[in-house]
C-alpha cells in the first residue's frame, strides 16, 4: 500500500535495494537505468550509498527497516489497515511485534485488562494458540481475528475468540481485545 511520496520516490531512484517481493510490487515504477538489487545482507544496509532507496515490505517503523539512516517514507501499515478492517480506533490500540521475537502474554494480558486492544505483528514461531489459552485462563474472554495479506486479493481475515482461535498461517496480524 504504497503512497504517492513512495511512488515518486521510487521513480527518481537510481539505486533500489529490496528484497525480490518487493522489488517485484513496485517495479511498474522502477524507470529504465535504475539498478535494483534484491538484498543479500541485511547486515551491510547500513553500508548503502545514501542515494540508495531501500524498500520495506510491513510496517519500517514497527518491525521493519526504519533504523536504517535516511528518510523513512512509510506506506499504509498493516496496524492502519488492521484498525479500518476490524472498526477500532488506534487510540485503542497497543502494537507488539513478535515477529522475529519471543512471545512474553504478561505484557498482553496487562493492556487488555487496561480494556485496550493488542495488535500483534507475529510469525510461523509464535504460539498463537498457547498465548489464547494463557488469556483464557487468566479469565481474559476476548475477540481474537487473524488479517492476512492484506491489501492483497488474496486478503483473509477470521475472526474468533480467545477460548478457539484461530490459526495463523505464517506471517500475520492479529487483533486481540474487546472489538466484535
Amino acid at each position: 500500500m504504497l503512497t504517492l511520496e513512495g511512488v515518486k520516490a521510487i521513480e527518481a531512484a537510481e539505486l533500489i535495494y529490496g528484497s525480490k517481493r518487493a522489488i517485484d510490487l513496485v517495479r511498474c515504477y522502477i524507470k529504465p537505468g535504475c539498478s535494483a538489487n534484491i538484498i543479500e545482507d541485511y547486515r551491510k544496509l547500513r553500508d548503502l550509498p545514501e542515494r540508495a532507496v531501500v524498500l520495506s515490505t510491513g510496517d519500517p517503523m514497527l518491525s521493519g527497516l526504519g533504523y536504517l539512516p535516511g528518510r523513512v517514507i512509510p506506506g499504509i501499515s498493516s496496524l492502519q489497515v488492521t484498525c479500518a478492517r476490524l472498526k477500532v480506533s488506534l487510540l485503542k490500540v497497543v502494537p507488539i511485534t513478535v515477529h522475529g521475537r519471543s512471545l512474553d502474554p504478561e505484557p498482553i494480558a496487562l493492556e487488555l485488562k487496561k480494556g485496550k486492544c493488542v495488535f500483534l505483528l507475529i510469525d510461523e514461531s509464535t504460539d498463537l494458540e498457547g498465548l489464547c489459552s494463557y488469556l483464557d485462563a487468566k479469565g481474559l474472554k476476548e475477540d481474537v481475528a487473524v488479517l492476512t495479506d492484506l491489501g492483497y486479493p488474496e486478503e483473509r481475515i477470521v475472526l474468533a475468540s480467545a477460548d478457539a482461535p484461530p490459526k495463523a498461517p505464517g506471517l500475520s496480524c492479529v487483533m486481540i481485545g474487546r472489538f466484535l
